[in-house]
C-alpha cells in the first residue's frame, strides 16, 4: 500500500544543489516532528510511503517498515542521500566498495567488503553516489519507520540478488515503477 501527499517546501526552486550534509540534516529535522511520522499510515502487510518535498528540489519520502521487511540489495544510481529512522530499528547492510557503475551483470565481491549498520530511533546517516546497500526491519512485531532524501531526485534504482560474495544485477527500476 502507497500513500502519496506531497508536503509543501519552504527551500526556494532556486536553491544550490543540496550536499549530503543538508540532506542529513533534513531527514533528522523531518524525522524529529513526532506529529508527521505517527500520520503515516502503517500497514501490517506491507510498507507505506508518504512522498515529501525535499531542499533544493530533492525527493524525500517517509516510508513505514512492517516487521520483518526489507528493501533487498539496490542503488540509488547518481543521487546521493542520507536517512534516518525515526521510529523503532532499521539495520543497514552496505557494500564498502566502489563498483563499475554500467555494464556489468554478474561481479565476485572481495573479502572485507561487508559493512552493517544498527540504526535506532534518531540515527541515521548519508551516502554518495552509487551506494550499494539493503535496509531491513529485523524486528519480529513492531513497524520501523524512516525518512529518506536523495539529489538529484531518483532517476533510477538498480536492483541486486545476492548469492554469498556474487553480487547480480537483477533490473532497473525508473521513477514511474515506484510513483
Amino acid at each position: 500500500m502507497s500513500v502519496s501527499s506531497p508536503v509543501p517546501s519552504s527551500t526556494a526552486s532556486r536553491a544550490p544543489a543540496p550536499t549530503k550534509a543538508d540532506l542529513l540534516g533534513f531527514v533528522r529535522h523531518v524525522a524529529a516532528d513526532a506529529g508527521l511520522i505517527a500520520s503515516l499510515p502503517l500497514d501490517p502487510e506491507g510498507r507505506t510511503w508518504v512522498r515529501l518535498a525535499g531542499p533544493g528540489g530533492s525527493e524525500a519520502w517517509l516510508i513505514g517498515w512492517p516487521p520483518g521487511t526489507g528493501t533487498g540489495w539496490h542503488d540509488h544510481a547518481d543521487s546521493v542521500g542520507a536517512f534516518v529512522t525515526a521510529a523503532g530499528e532499521l539495520r543497514e547492510n552496505a557494500l564498502a566498495a566502489r563498483l563499475p557503475t554500467d555494464g556489468w551483470k554478474t561481479l565476485e565481491l572481495t573479502d572485507g567488503v561487508d559493512r552493517e549498520r544498527r540504526l535506532p530511533a534518531g540515527e541515521g546517516r548519508a551516502f554518495g553516489r552509487h551506494h550499494v546497500h539493503e535496509v531491513l526491519n529485523e524486528s519480529p512485531d513492531r513497524h520501523a519507520v524512516s525518512v529518506h532524501a536523495y539529489y538529484p531526485p531518483l532517476p533510477r534504482i538498480r536492483r541486486y540478488s545476492r548469492t554469498g560474495q556474487v553480487l547480480r544485477l537483477e533490473e532497473v527500476e525508473r521513477p514511474e515503477d515506484w510513483q
